[in-house]
């Protein structure tokens, strides 16, 4: 179980850090939706992504996502 000072959220990246190994949704330029598992990531927002969906139902089974191409980042729902 992680502790208080490990799930708080103190800088934007944060958030980033606690989807890990979570199925995350990515929204890019050019319009591209990808759904994925978030493996690693960087300051610059380049990711790797697991069991990549696009939004015209490619499947890819791992993605390097260029940080410089991200628009948004959502992590999943949480329920307390």
């Amino acid at each position: 179980m992680a502790t208080e000072e490990e799930s708080a959220v103190k800088e934007p990246l944060d958030l980033i850090r606690l989807s890990l190994d979570e199925r995350i949704y990515v929204k890019l330029r050019s319009d591209r939706e990808l759904r994925g598992k978030l493996h690693a990531y960087d300051q610059h927002l380049n990711m790797i992504l697991g069991d990549v969906e696009e939004t015209t139902k490619r499947t890819v089974p791992f993605l390097f996502v260029r940080g410089d191409g991200v628009i948004l980042v959502s992590p999943p729902l949480r329920t307390a």
